[in-house]
């Protein structure tokens, strides 16, 4: 089951965070869930939760909560958890290295298989089982790989993204703080470490959390 045009964005977005967390739950042998105890533990308040949910149909039973196995079963299809989405990583500097070794250990579904950069002294070794090649040869040798995680330096972000393009990229997870250009059919994630920890100081600074 795919996600269709009717669903809002912000609610496919969170589909990945209540996956995780269902699927922790079934390890530890929980059968059902409330919109409650979800919402605690994703952070997401219970109104919203419902109300995704309810895009998908009547998923859980009033005063029952929410069986922890079909929802798991059910978000498995919609996130084709089914399917190995294989991935592409473009920059191998201390972030890039990081990625690799971690490559989504706790996926079942996505893997960097392939990944490269322009320094010689790294082209042609292995980091993390990964072997990185010349990102020169990229257009020549990228097939197949529908989505890449961009972590080279900002001045060379532009032309890089015109090399995926050209490869057949459709989906670009940016970490550099370059604002890159796309074409339409292609969709840009912008991660900026950075803004993000100074957006997560200042509310911490002016806006602290409740206490119980």
């Amino acid at each position: 089951m795919e996600l269709n045009n009717k669903i809002p964005q912000a609610t496919a977005k969170r589909l990945p965070l209540y996956y995780r967390f269902l699927n922790n739950l079934h390890i530890q042998g929980k059968t059902r869930v409330s919109s409650k105890e979800l919402s605690e533990a994703v952070k997401v308040d219970s109104a919203t939760i419902r109300r995704d949910f309810s895009y998908f149909g009547a998923l859980g039973r009033k005063g029952y909560g929410y069986n922890v196995e079909y929802l798991l079963e059910f978000f498995r299809k919609t996130l084709n958890q089914d399917t190995v989405s294989n991935v592409a990583l473009i920059g191998v500097g201390n972030l890039g290295t990081a990625f690799l070794h971690y490559n989504f250990s706790k996926s079942n579904n996505t893997k960097i298989i392939r990944a490269y950069d322009a320094n010689p002294d790294v082209i042609g070794t292995e980091v993390g089982h990964v072997l990185i090649e010349d990102i020169n040869q990229l257009e020549e040798t990228l097939a197949n790989i529908d989505v890449a995680i961009l972590t080279v330096p900002g001045s060379a972000a532009q032309s890089v993204t015109d090399k995926l393009v050209k490869a057949g990229v459709k989906g670009i997870l940016n970490f550099t703080p370059a604002r890159i250009t796309v074409p339409t059919e292609v969709r840009v994630h912008h991660i900026d470490l950075t803004v993000e920890l100074q957006s997560l100081i200042y509310f911490v600074e002016h806006y602290p959390m409740d206490k119980k």
